[in-house]
């Protein structure tokens, strides 16, 4: 056999086998610790950790031997995006790789090189681990001081971790790790109030690897540990046994009276499949390829297919009962409980997919797009109707484990036993049980991944914590905001946006709370309304150009231009940037918050008014074309429909009410005339 058809080398075979090694035994750890017993925290970090950093390293080989073969042509450029977003299976990223490509990467000289800064990777790293393993074992016996010895471990420790995150997630999270760790080192020398009193080596080494609470191996990871990894284990399991192909099909039947169709499909279908997986890009890669194409089909252009997709798929984070794991960090942050969070959730994201179902109806109306009969593969089949059970089910075990009064990780673990043994109704599974393993591997795969960038987090903990920065940064705010809880809640959203561009949700989330939450909490607003803020503009900072990567990530699948794909996103998803200002004003809307029921019908009613007017003044379209001097009054009675003073809102409904009233009737009068609406 020629070298051009030989299989992959030694050294390529042993990383795959420590690759699948790696993930099961971190898969394995996460099914116990969640439902049959605890382990001890520095070993389960420590072991985790350890688990990661080989996962890492092998899939970061994996992009890399992708991106040369493939020369950075655009296709790998959106490839590379996906798999940043925690989506390719490792079967696709290894698939994509020609033998002779892997076989003769470790034989050239720069092969060579990257495969000996690989394995220095993986020797630091477990160097450092072990450290961190060790000292906690001192800590524990007696009386321990980190020494010079112990500060070098976790100095290699913090490069090799920022390295692989560098390498998985780009460089916005390395950069907020390495600036976090020389801001500790160097920021005794920073002008104002970012100086500190300094630290030395041996002190950044303590607050940022030998700390439980802080720090890269504090109660982040811990979180991540015990109770958000098993959901994403759940999430591409459901995946995998094909509960998402069969919801995609029950959001066409649920949609076929509708002039939107497939757009309102996807609508649907994003938001069940976008809470599970907990990656905006992979919710596009899952339910797209299907959706874009018949939407496009139906009628819609290229670009507001691609924008109506990505904005769909980005608002899966939002949408309980899992929200992408993010429900689950966010409960124990705030220490809310799991149920309060998926309750207060579940109103503003509703909101938001009323805005993106007006938004379709306003542009199917404006391109003149009516309803079509279904055609016989629309059609819901015996099958389909069993395989429903896949999501059904497991759902409703999470929801009845919590009610039950178990725990948050142990509700996970029924979960995931629940879609395994379901799995088997599915025949495509029966034909193919190799799909339920591929799936376990790449929910594995994730996070492990998401623990790279946690690592990030971490860092940022540590620093922040360490320094003080964070409140020192609430009290600038505090300064420029004076009286006005609007303007201060602008500058938060705006910093959010900022900090949040191009990364994934959880981590986004994570940084801006870490950074912008003490700010908002000291204007008055309750820990869990702080928190469902910024993690709304966690979700949106995906939208907003120019780093709009799930418009980027869409754009490719619908042939469409990137940036207008962008621009169309940010149009369409305009109201997540709206909605957060109005549970920040009107908590009640939260439920578990100042409840009201006369306060809570009223704004809802009113938010659903607004919405009708913002999104079909944005489209310049409702039953007709609207003129100018109509677009710019229904936004002004849109947003004066949110005011608190009823002096103000209640002129501004019957403003609304009188300009629907307008359109209405001009387009009866325009249709009867036979003139062209």
């Amino acid at each position: 056999m020629s070298d051009q058809s030989a299989a992959p080398d030694g050294t390529t075979r042993i990383f795959n086998v420590l690759f699948i090694v790696s993930c099961t035994v971190l898969g394995a750890i996460a099914i116990y610790s969640s439902g049959l017993g605890l382990l001890d925290p520095k070993v389960h970090r420590a072991l985790g950790f350890a688990l990661a950093l080989v996962v890492g390293v092998v899939v970061s080989r994996r992009k890399r031997q992708l991106l040369e073969v493939g020369g950075g042509s655009a296709d790998l450029v959106s490839a590379d995006l996906v798999d940043a977003d925690q989506s390719i299976p490792p079967a696709k990223l290894t698939t994509n790789t020609p033998p002779a490509e892997e076989a003769s990467e470790s034989r050239s000289p720069g092969g060579l090189f990257q495969l000996l800064v690989d394995i220095g990777l993986i020797v630091l790293g477990f160097w450092a681990i072990w450290s961190f393993f060790f000292v906690q074992t001192q800590m524990e016996e007696a009386l321990y001081d980190v020494t010079q010895a112990d500060a070098w471990p976790a100095f290699a420790g913090l490069i090799v971790f920022l390295e692989l995150c560098r390498r998985l997630w780009g460089y916005g999270l390395f950069v907020v790790g390495a600036l976090a760790v020389l801001y500790l080192l160097f920021g005794q020398n920073s002008p104002g109030i970012l100086a500190h009193s300094g630290f030395s080596l041996i002190e950044v080494s303590e607050a940022l690897w030998y700390n439980t609470n802080k720090g890269v191996f504090g109660s982040i990871t811990n979180i991540v540990l015990s109770t958000v990894f098993i959901f994403i284990i759940f999430g591409t399991l459901l995946e995998g046994t094909g509960a998402g192909a069969t919801l995609l099909k029950f959001a066409f039947l649920a949609t076929r009276r509708t002039r939107g169709g497939p757009a309102h499909a996807a609508i649907l279908a994003s938001s069940a499949f976008g809470t599970m997986s907990g990656s905006t890009v992979a919710n596009i890669v899952g339910t797209g390829t299907f959706t874009i194409p018949m939407i496009k089909k139906r009628g819609f252009s290229p670009t507001f297919a691609a924008g109506i997709e990505a904005t769909a798929s980005s608002g899966g984070q939002i949408m309980p009962p899992i929200m992408g794991a993010a429900a689950l960090v966010m409960a124990d942050l705030t220490g809310a409980g799991y149920l309060n969070v998926i309750v207060a959730a579940l109103v503003p994201a509703l909101f938001y997919y009323f805005s993106l179902f007006s938004a379709v109806t306003v542009e199917a109306r404006r391109q003149g797009i009516e309803v079509q009969k279904l055609t016989l593969d629309d059609k819901i089949t015996r099958v389909d109707w069993i395989n429903s059970i896949l999501f059904i089910g497991p759902i409703l075990t999470v929801i009845a484990s919590l009610i039950l009064g178990q725990s948050t990780s142990k509700a996970g673990f029924f979960a995931v036993v629940t879609v395994l043994l379901l799995s088997v109704i599915n025949p495509d599974v029966r034909r193919d049980p190799k799909r339920v393993w591929n799936s376990f591997l790449e929910g594995c795969k994730s996070g492990a991944t998401l623990l790279i960038a946690i690592a990030a987090i971490g860092i940022l903990v540590g620093s922040l914590d360490s320094t003080g920065l964070g409140l020192k940064l609430a009290n600038v705010i505090a300064s420029i905001r004076g009286e006005s809880l609007f303007s201060a809640l602008a500058v938060a959203m705006i910093g959010a946006l900022i900090l949040g561009m191009g990364m994934p949700t959880l981590p986004a989330y994570l940084i801006i709370i870490l950074v912008m939450g003490p700010a908002i909490q000291a204007l008055g607003i309750s820990m869990l309304t702080a928190h469902m803020f910024v993690f709304y503009y966690g979700v949106a900072s995906s939208l907003t150009p120019p780093v709009a990567i799930a418009a980027y990530a869409a754009a490719p699948i619908a042939q469409s231009n990137p940036l207008m794909t962008a621009l169309m996103s940010f149009r369409l998803g305009m109201a997540k940037f709206i909605i957060p200002f109005i549970f920040a004003f009107y908590p009640t809307l939260l439920i578990v918050e100042e409840f009201n029921l006369v306060v809570f019908v009223w704004i809802v009613a009113r938010t659903c008014f607004c919405i009708w007017l913002f999104s079909s003044a944005l489209s310049a379209y409702d039953r007709r074309k609207l003129t100018v001097p109509e677009v710019v009054l229904r936004f002004v009675a849109a947003f004066a429909c949110l005011v608190i003073d009823p002096l103000i809102h209640i002129p501004a409904i019957i403003i609304g009410a009188g300009l629907i009233f307008y359109d209405v009737r001009r387009h009866t009068m325009l249709s009867k005339s036979g003139e062209m609406v």
